[in-house]
């Protein structure tokens, strides 16, 4: 499997490649900008983009949708809870950031439980609300793709609109801490790190 970290936009978001290398088939996760980085990177590896997976729908996760999408003709998928965001710039705060206003509709809408066949390679959506109402975290063998809800030493800000500290707290507790603690974390801002790290240093949920 092909799982690909790209630093991308003014606030250096996560984004992730997701390949099979038997059939070319390929996920992009929260392209936040530099779309021209994340074609090199697709073309590199010999991939075609199906799906675009958003972890949540804050502007420096999304900020690159439309142009990907425009030039992939990829499927937009993103939690049935955060679709309203995706559709208004004041919501999905792209009109506060330094970025264009984004606002596109999704080709689908995901739920917790849902698996995405990335050619041989299975990615199991995990609802994990807190940072935003609609926030996923997606599962791929030993990885977790954790967007904006657990990050290595840190949690996701619960300030912003339909955010809710008691709710990521319980989504982290409940349904990532759950995991084995070799299976690695890739969070949507800064570096990796594993379950049984953070369940031993992370300071918001010790």
């Amino acid at each position: 499997m092909i799982l690909e970290r790209l630093p991308v936009g003014v606030y250096s978001a996560n984004c992730y490649i997701i390949g099979c290398e038997k059939t070319g088939e390929a996920a992009v996760v929260d392209p936040g900008g530099d779309v021209d980085v994340i074609l090199e990177k697709i073309e590199e590896f010999g991939l075609k983009v199906k799906y675009i997976i958003l972890t949540h729908g804050h502007g420096d996760h999304i900020g690159g949708i439309i142009e990907l999408k425009e030039k992939t003709n990829a499927k937009v998928l993103i939690h049935a809870d955060d679709e309203y965001m995706l559709k208004d710039s004041d919501l999905n705060l792209s009109s506060k950031m330094s970025i264009k206003n984004i606002e596109i509709n999704p080709d689908d809408v995901l739920k917790d439980g849902d698996i995405i066949e990335i050619g041989k390679y299975k990615a199991y959506i995990i609802h994990t609300p807190g940072h935003t109402k609609g926030s996923i975290c997606i599962k791929l063998e030993n990885n977790i793709l954790t967007g904006d809800t657990l990050f290595a030493g840190s949690i996701g800000r619960t300030d912003l609109p339909g955010g809710s500290h008691d709710s990521i707290i319980k989504s982290i507790k409940e349904r990532l801490l759950i995991y084995d603690d070799d299976v690695k974390i890739f969070p949507g801002h800064g570096p990796a790190t594993t379950i049984g790290i953070e369940k031993i240093t992370n300071p918001f949920i010790v």
